[in-house]
């Protein structure tokens, strides 16, 4: 008798099971493959356990694949995605499109702690479209142990000129360490975003105030010319394949005297379990020519909801929970202060622990405040972004340019030849969208 009510009690507890998991709403979620992201992930079984209507699949991807797909997705109303991770570029103007949700979140969330320039890059018309998972900017990221070692010392925002006598100072192929790594492989968000800061440092910009492509302009001609010139003497071989990822697992194995790229990267670098230089980094402000305007980058990672979701209540949860100041406490808590996800939350970098733990925070919080993505060139320029355009056509334009970037970085065009076929890219583009006859 008793085993047999054991095995009734066995039996209903499977059934109710079963009815919870075909009752559960299943939120896909598309992300980037980055590191946070990752542990995002591993994490998203506390949010599980916290709403066990709601079951959480994922779809990783690289981050070039995850911009074509999430872009074919909500361009189509497709319907694949209930929660979508977006950058600063395109939340804009999908909100103004109408394709993604306007994020609602209550006292709890504390919407006001989010940094200002990571609220305002995500709202359209002072409305919140996407919430920032992790924000960043740019900055010189360097082996202090090779810079003492020849002498070098940077102080606050050095010259492209002392990042390139120092490479030449501290290449050391024989010995597997190359002066400088930059990003090389195609793209707008890739190759195309650290480009665009060089060349705003050397004084050029996308387009002039009547929206006509600069790129066969003299700053860019210099720009490129030296970052060329600068990766092919001093760089790693193969550098027009190397992205942020790449260029972070040579980092951490020791091959990279230096760095410029995002700041979100500190805390991998800097981490023992990760890196084997992690006790020899320092940072300093990204580097300029003749401007330090739009000399570093302003992003954020983001979390939106596109407006064809029939699950839009538990993805807003989900959203909620994961930028929230309680994911970055869990994750501390889990992994260490040097770890939580960066750039997005004043009550961050007002954490005593957090100021402890992560040595980079200060020249991370330095790089975000000095960006300013509505005044990033020389010239006066009729578009908003540091590193973008903020306007529809700038995806395919950045693709095409970060496309011929590779090719002269990789020696397969001169770079008088890769700015030619860029500019007639853009003015292509440009023609095609209206912007003049």
């Amino acid at each position: 008798m008793k085993l047999k009510s054991r095995v009734a009690t066995a039996a209903a507890l499977l059934v109710s099971l079963c009815g919870l998991s075909a009752s559960a709403t299943e939120l896909v979620i598309a992300t980037v493959n980055n590191g946070h992201m990752i542990e995002m992930q591993k994490l998203g079984k506390n949010f599980e356990q916290a709403n066990p209507d709601i079951k959480l699949k994922w779809v990783t991807l690289e981050e070039g694949v995850l911009r074509q797909r999430v872009t074919t997705d909500i361009a189509t109303k497709g319907g694949q995605f209930d929660v979508m991770t977006i950058g600063m570029y395109e939340t804009p103007i999908w909100g103004k499109k109408g394709w993604l949700k306007e994020l609602k979140t209550d006292a709890a969330y504390d919407v006001d702690d989010l940094l200002p320039a990571m609220r305002d890059g995500l709202s359209v018309d002072g409305k919140l479209f996407a919430a920032p998972f992790y924000g960043e900017s740019s900055m010189l990221m360097y082996r202090k142990d090779l810079t003492d070692k020849a002498g070098i010392k940077f102080e606050g925002r050095p010259t492209w000129d002392q990042v390139r006598d120092a490479a030449a100072k501290i290449n050391d192929p024989k010995n597997g360490v190359y002066g400088i790594c930059l990003r090389g492989k195609p793209g707008w968000g890739d190759n195309m975003a650290f480009l665009s800061t060089m060349a705003n440092s050397f004084g050029a910009q996308w387009f002039d105030m009547k929206w006509k492509p600069q790129l066969e302009s003299k700053p860019w001609k210099d720009a490129v010319t030296f970052y060329v010139d600068l990766l092919t003497k001093y760089g790693p071989p193969g550098s027009s394949a190397n992205s942020f990822n790449e260029i972070l697992a040579l980092y951490n194995e020791g091959k990279c005297g230096m760095w410029i790229d995002a700041t979100i990267a500190a805390s991998f670098i800097t981490d023992p379990k990760q890196s084997k230089v992690a006790d020899k980094v320092a940072f300093a402000q990204g580097p300029y020519s003749v401007t330090q305007k739009g000399a570093n980058w302003l992003w954020a990672w983001a979390l939106a909801i596109p407006a064809g979701t029939k699950n839009a209540d538990a993805a807003q949860k989900f959203i909620s929970w994961a930028t929230s100041k309680d994911y970055i406490n869990l994750v501390g808590k889990t992994n260490g202060w040097a770890h939580v996800p960066t750039g997005t939350r004043k009550s961050t970098y007002a954490n005593a622990e957090f100021q402890k733990a992560a040595v980079f925070a200060a020249a991370e919080k330095a790089a975000i405040d000095s960006a300013n993505p509505n005044d990033s060139t020389l010239p006066k320029s009729p578009y908003v972004g540091v590193q973008f355009a903020a306007i529809p056509e700038f995806q395919a334009i950045g693709i095409a340019v970060g496309q011929q970037m590779s090719a002269a970085l990789a020696g397969k065009t001169t770079v008088d030849a890769a700015l030619k076929a860029s500019q007639a890219a853009a003015e292509r583009e440009m023609t095609k969208g209206g912007y003049y006859k």
